[in-house]
Parts: C-alpha cells; sequence; structure tokens
C-alpha cells in the first residue's frame, strides 16, 4: 500500500514520502499547513490511492474527545423507562457509536481523518492519546473493550492556530505541506484546468504570487482560492491582457475570489492611490 499523487491530486515528493512512512509506522499523520492548501482533500487521495473507504471526523470548538468514542443517552433511557418501553433493559439502544468506534469495528481497513483538530480544546488531542496509541478504549456502561479489528490510517489535520501537547505531537509523524511553489501550484491548475492556455496560466500565476507577497497583507490566498479565481476567468473568458494592471488599478480583475477581508482590499486601494499621486506628480 504505497501513495502517489493522482490524477487529481499533486503531491510533492516529500509529502508523498510522509504519507507512506506514516502507514509504514501505523502512526497517525498530522498535517499542518495554511488553510485552503489541500490538508483534508489529501485525506480523502490518500484513501482513494489505496482502494480503502474514509471516515471523517470534522472537529468543532465544541467537539469532545468522547464523541468520537461514543456518547450515551441517559436522558433517553430515564424517558423510555417512565414510558414502560423494553429498549431500556439493552444500555446498548442509547449508545451513540462515535467515528473512532466506526473505524475500529470495520472489517476492513479504512482511513480515519480527524480534521482540523486545532479547533477543540487544548485537551482533546491529550483525551485521545491512549485510543489512538492502543487502537481500544473501554465502554464503561457494557463492560466492553472496543479493538480495532484493522488499525486505521489515521491523518490529523490543523491550521495551526494552536500548539498542540507535546505528548500527543510524539506519537504523530508530522510533515507541513508547504505552500507550492509557481511550478507545482500550475501542475495543480492543469489538473483542475487541463484546457487552460499558456499565457493565460502565466500571467494569472505572476499576479498571484505578487499579491500574496505584497507587503501588509492580513489574509494570503490559499491554493483553493486560486483555483476558484482560475475558475472565474474562463468561465468570464478573459485573456491575459485583459489582466493586465497598471499602478492605478492595484485590484486584480474579480479579486474578491483572492481577497477576502476588507482590509487587504484598502491596502490595494492605497496602493493604486499613492500610484496616482506619484503619475500626478511627474
Amino acid at each position: 500500500m504505497r501513495f502517489a499523487s493522482t490524477d487529481t491530486y499533486i503531491a510533492t515528493d516529500d509529502l508523498t514520502m510522509a504519507v507512506n512512512a506514516a502507514v509504514t509506522l501505523e502512526r497517525p499523520l498530522l498535517v499542518k499547513g495554511e488553510p485552503g492548501t489541500g490538508k483534508t482533500e489529501l485525506a480523502r487521495q490518500v484513501a482513494d490511492a489505496l482502494g480503502l473507504d474514509i471516515i471523517e471526523w470534522n472537529v468543532k470548538s465544541t467537539t469532545r474527545a468522547q464523541q468520537g468514542l461514543y456518547e450515551y443517552d441517559a436522558v433517553s433511557r430515564l424517558r423510555d423507562s417512565q414510558l414502560g418501553d423494553d429498549r431500556v433493559h439493552d444500555v446498548r439502544n442509547y449508545i451513540k457509536k462515535g467515528k473512532l468506534w466506526q473505524a475500529f469495528e470495520s472489517d476492513r481497513k479504512v482511513v480515519l481523518l480527524i480534521d482540523e483538530v486545532d479547533k477543540a480544546d487544548i485537551e482533546f488531542p491529550n483525551d485521545l492519546l491512549q485510543e489512538l496509541d492502543r487502537m481500544e478504549f473501554f465502554v464503561y456502561e457494557t463492560g466492553e473493550t472496543i479493538r480495532a479489528r484493522q488499525r486505521p490510517v489515521v491523518i490529523i489535520t490543523s491550521n495551526n492556530e494552536k500548539e498542540l501537547p507535546d505528548a500527543f505531537l510524539r506519537r504523530c509523524f508530522f510533515h507541513f505541506i508547504r505552500f507550492p511553489d509557481a511550478e507545482t501550484l500550475a501542475r495543480i491548475v492543469k489538473v483542475h484546468h487541463p484546457g487552460i492556455k499558456e499565457g493565460l496560466l502565466s500571467t494569472a500565476l505572476t499576479q498571484f504570487f505578487e499579491l500574496r507577497e505584497t507587503p501588509g497583507l492580513k489574509k494570503k490566498p490559499s491554493t483553493s482560492e486560486m483555483l476558484d479565481w482560475l475558475k472565474l476567468l474562463l468561465a468570464e473568458d478573459l485573456t491575459p491582457e485583459d489582466l493586465k494592471r497598471d499602478g492605478v488599478n492595484a485590484l486584480p480583475k474579480l479579486h474578491g475570489a483572492l481577497l477576502k477581508n476588507e482590509q487587504d482590499v484598502h491596502l490595494f486601494e492605497r496602493l493604486a492611490f499613492m500610484a496616482r499621486r506619484q503619475q500626478g506628480n511627474r
């Protein structure tokens, strides 16, 4: 079982090596990087490339580690006991299996995605240490131990919004997805837009990287936003000449796909104002 770039996903050599190393070591793969660099999609592509099903656990700020194991609905059981429902005699009727339980009980190896782990409380990763390490957990209500039938390929993503505990990091194989260079980004674009003309691609990439490297930018546009922008350019049938900018018009065409807050829009408006003033002083 080895992962490599697919027809729909371009993986760098170091990312490919990280995935295969984590699979070989049977360690969770912790993937960090800017939002929009394809961390979540990586897990789906790994599952597709290895011919495995995927179970996705999307973490939120209110998510607790226990929810990944199971949840016991004591309130419903109490209500049913008051109504004389026969279901109350089997506690399993009130246990909702979490994503880890689903992955552990699968007869086939699966990919388990724990997405955006840094959104949850700081104790969330620590609360999963033993379960991810031993691949088992205890259900107190039934007195049974749930063990993984097939050790899943665990991929954990983080947007690097908060530091993760050292004890958690020790148990993971780590990879940081760097923002792709122009050559790699061009390959990614061609996967999604195979018919794009070289002239338009070259001009768009130049503008995109100029925008990303603008000093003072609060939120740099991501790979996914670049792909959205190009989709709009192609839909509007724009040419390289249509994209040409000068100092008087600093904002790129259809900039709403790239700039996602008013501070960054104002930054380019100020740059345009300064350019017009300089031209007027000549």
